[in-house]
């Protein structure tokens, strides 16, 4: 049973009254794209964690591992099922250590501790009694599922060079897994190949050039398996974190055709117990500097020109379970929708969230799967913006980060308002950049119809806040435990967008012309 408000407290509404109000001008250039996401660009992870996993002193993961999470709970259902379809990818720093029990492997242990193990636990197993339930519930809930595979299956560690695991990948056990797959019907959209095994490596690496080669024989073990190529799931790599020349090496030797999506993993706000991440959230240079990685990859996409581009298959603000005092607050929001938008300008296709549930970074609860606030930004994000993006430029002001796109549901164009000042909220004009105007003023923008707004709050204007606030309705799940409505507020388009300090808020326009959006 959950506490429940009707409104927002009206001493927040005040206190954003209060600030100083800065008058901006935004610029929308419709005329072209300038990238294209997948049309499930959000994502989520689903970890191999079990209860014993602790970092910093405590034990976030519980129950909340892929072996050991109730499937049964109707508020991770709904939860669930409110994105329809939601993209989840099943994997994590244990899925190379993981084994399945089906074929020649009769023996299934459950993850123990152990000092000399792959991230200090032995060998697991996924049973398919497991797998089976797994599916039930992917397909019950609409799930587009993404499948980190066992890349280090049948290699062996360097006995010269510590963490370097050396040999040819053994495709037996995966083979005998999509068999069992394929047999039962379960869909799977897409496997990757091991997890931070690129480059210097998470607890274990894999040279470049013997990753290239094993992804191969992948490629063809998929296409063998999935005769029919609309029913094939897509190939993604390397799944790690990015480093210009193991990339380029990989891409080299395994040649066009073989990796559908370049995959890889941003976690670019330090470890989990940094006293100053909140202070590394609200810094708008702070935030910037990861734009180098997306340009990175974007590079080296470019040149190789993967089908499915670049997808970033597991990112979280903080290493290591991520920031108990931060994460789960109104504030994350700020790291996590700019991610978001800052990933999509830079054509990353999907952009997957360490995690749905687990460790002090899950979008819901690891215990009462109650949504924590990105969980409300994050499904917003998914319902109005499209797949489309559109360049935007403004007035230098680094405290507000503007992303636009084309609406999910034509017609107009939906845009995201981030405000990291805390005492400053912003008026918002807009202008349209018509095409062949170089060097000409913009077009102030005045629209004919409502706008559709989305306003999202902390509850009492504190960002450590637990709760958010949407125009006002603070969002907590109903008795039934479904996900509240989510309604826009239309607002006379003649007026000013208002950005409150320390808010961020979701815009649909339907009448902006942007010939991109038709």
């Amino acid at each position: 049973m959950y506490f429940k408000f009707t409104f927002c407290p009206i001493i927040l509404l005040l206190w954003a009254s209060l600030s100083f109000a800065q008058n901006v001008n935004v610029v929308i250039h419709g005329a072209a794209s300038i990238a294209k996401t997948d049309d499930n660009f959000v994502c989520v992870t689903l970890d191999w964690w079990p209860a014993e996993k602790c970092d910093y002193n405590q034990c976030p993961w519980g129950k909340a591992g892929i072996l050991n999470l109730d499937l049964r709970y109707g508020a991770l259902i709904n939860a669930i099922k409110a994105f329809n379809p939601l993209r989840i990818k099943v994997g994590g720093s244990l899925q190379d250590n993981v084994v399945y029990k089906v074929g020649e492997v009769s023996s299934c242990p459950n993850f123990m501790k152990r000092e000399d193990g792959l991230f200090g636990f032995s060998q697991g197993c996924l049973s398919m009694e497991r797998w089976d339930q797994l599916n039930r519930f992917f397909n019950h809930t609409g799930v587009k599922l993404t499948f980190g595979l066992n890349a280090l299956f049948g290699r062996n560690e360097s006995q010269t060079e510590k963490g370097l695991w050396i040999g040819d990948w053994q495709p037996q056990n995966t083979r005998d897994f999509m068999q069992y797959t394929i047999s039962k019907g379960y869909k799977v959209d897409s496997y990757e190949f091991g997890n931070q095994l690129s480059g210097s490596g998470m607890g274990a690496k894999v040279d470049a050039k013997q990753y290239g080669k094993d992804v191969i024989v992948l490629k063809n073990l998929v296409k063998e398996l999935y005769a029919h190529p609309e029913t094939q799931p897509k190939v993604l790599g390397p799944g790690g974190f990015y480093e210009e020349k193991w990339f380029n090496t990989f891409l080299e030797v395994s040649g066009q055709g073989i990796v559908d999506g370049l995959t890889h993993h941003i976690y670019n706000l330090g470890p989990g117990d940094d006293p100053n991440m909140m202070n590394k959230i609200l810094d708008p240079s702070y935030l910037n500097q990861v734009s180098q990685t997306y340009k990175g990859v974007s590079d080296v996409v470019n040149k190789f020109r993967p089908q499915l581009g670049a997808w970033v298959s597991e990112s979280g603000r903080a290493l290591n379970g991520g920031s108990k005092d931060v994460s789960r607050t109104f504030a994350d929001g700020f790291w996590y929708l700019d991610q978001m938008g800052m990933a999509s300008t830079y054509d990353q296709k999907v952009f997957c969230r360490q995690a749905l549930i687990g460790g002090n970074y899950g979008l819901l609860n690891a215990t009462t799967f109650v949504p924590n606030p990105d969980y409300y930004g994050a499904l917003l994000w998914h319902r109005l913006m499209g797949s489309t993006v559109l360049a935007v430029t403004k007035e230098s002001d680094p405290d507000l980060r503007v992303y636009a796109h084309c609406a999910k549901k034509k017609p107009g164009v939906s845009l995201i308002f981030i405000n990291l000042s805390k005492d400053r909220s912003f008026n918002i004009t807009l202008s349209n950049a018509k095409p062949g105007d170089a060097g000409k003023p913009n077009y102030e923008f005045v629209g004919k119809q409502n706008r559709e707004e989305y306003h999202l709050r902390a509850l009492t204007g504190d960002i450590k806040d637990d709760i958010v606030c949407l125009n006002d309705v603070p969002m907590v799940q109903t008795d039934s435990e479904d996900i509240p409505a989510m309604d826009p507020k239309l607002v006379d388009a003649s007026t000013p967008i208002s950005i409150a300090a320390q808010s961020i808020a979701y815009v649909t326009i339907r009448d902006f012309e942007a010939p991109a959006c038709v």
